[in-house]
């Protein structure tokens, strides 16, 4: 089971959606409140696959791991 918490604060419009690890083994998600609620839902998925799938923890750079050209 995954710990975390969403928090919903304004963004750069670029911006969807970010995830950091906390010391007590649970994550902090951060999602653009300027976003309409479907994009924010779909960032928050997408935050939760990067948790899911270790990627805070690969030595991939952000780039790869987006898939996108670095």
């Amino acid at each position: 089971m995954i710990d975390y918490f969403v928090r919903f604060i304004p963004l750069p419009w670029a911006v969807r959606g970010f995830v950091t690890p906390n010391d007590d083994d649970t994550y902090s998600i951060y999602i653009n409140s300027l976003l309409p609620e479907e994009i924010q839902r779909a960032a928050l998925e997408h935050e939760l696959r990067h948790i899911q799938n270790g990627d805070l923890y690969s030595a991939k750079s952000a780039a790869e791991l987006e898939g996108y050209a670095s």
